[in-house]
């Protein structure tokens, strides 16, 4: 049976990797999905390929005003919301992010998506489904759990995105909201970000991502269905006792 029947989820960065793996398994699973993104021709490409069950909505998530709106025109179209998905985010703008040589800038653009972004969502999800209840997926991922000394801005972004979760979900159960918070944490996933990453950290990417392989005990990497598989279990009534968790989805490269 379908697991998500009768939900209504918004999914951010749904035009492109994970992003879109996860709005097209929510379709699968019964749910209508309010799809959004920053790059407005992949977004609608996504929708049009599901049908009436998604739409696609232009959002900058680093902009309050466009959560207002987006919230407001979920609602307005279907009732409710039940699921959060805040998914949206980046890699860097190719700036230098070791400890030595990053820039002020480069901290702050990658926080404002990652981390602002992903405040802004959780702010707007709880007033919108706090009389109801709810589910908030946050994308984490492995780099804001260990050192990542050639990616300082983003592990640090993605460790704020862990503990922010970790807060909503006390503050919700503190007023008895009903509204369940949880991070997922990926490894290298083969995506346009995962390639970045691999372009930033090795001069020979192919190189890198055979090393990266190896390094993960199931023996390769990652893919988008993968991580959405994760966010799906996490917004369904099947994980309704799974509150505060961070789920890591990397094919155990954290456990060498």
């Amino acid at each position: 049976m379908a697991r998500l029947v009768d939900k209504v989820a918004i999914v951010t960065g749904g035009g492109s990797g994970i992003g879109t793996a996860t709005v097209r398994k929510f379709a699968v699973e019964g749910a209508t999905v309010v799809a959004t993104d920053i790059a407005s021709d992949a977004g609608s490409a996504v929708v049009v390929e599901i049908g009436a069950n998604a739409v696609f909505l232009r959002h900058d998530v680093t902009d309050e005003s466009q959560w207002e709106t987006v919230m407001k025109e979920a609602v307005d179209r279907f009732g409710k919301v039940d699921i959060v998905v805040n998914n949206a985010g980046i890699i860097g703008t190719g700036a230098p992010q070791d400890p030595e040589n990053l820039s002020l800038d480069e901290m702050h653009a990658i926080g404002k998506v990652n981390v602002d972004g992903v405040l802004l969502g959780c702010k707007h999800a709880i007033m919108a489904m706090k009389d109801r209840g709810g589910a908030i997926v946050n994308l984490s991922s492995i780099a804001g759990i260990y050192a990542t000394p050639g990616l300082v801005p983003y592990g640090a972004s993605k460790g704020a995105v862990r503990q922010l979760t970790k807060s909503v979900a006390a503050y919700c159960g503190q007023r008895g909201y009903g509204i369940r918070c949880n991070s997922v944490h990926p490894g290298i996933v083969e995506t346009p970000m995962g390639e970045t990453v691999l372009n930033l950290l090795f001069d020979d990417p192919e190189q890198g991502r055979e090393e990266r392989r190896k390094q993960v005990p199931v023996g390769r990497l990652g893919r988008p269905e993968d991580i959405a598989n994760a966010v799906c279990y996490l917004a369904s009534d099947e994980a309704s006792f799974v509150n505060g968790a961070e789920l890591v989805v990397d094919g155990g490269q954290l456990i060498l």
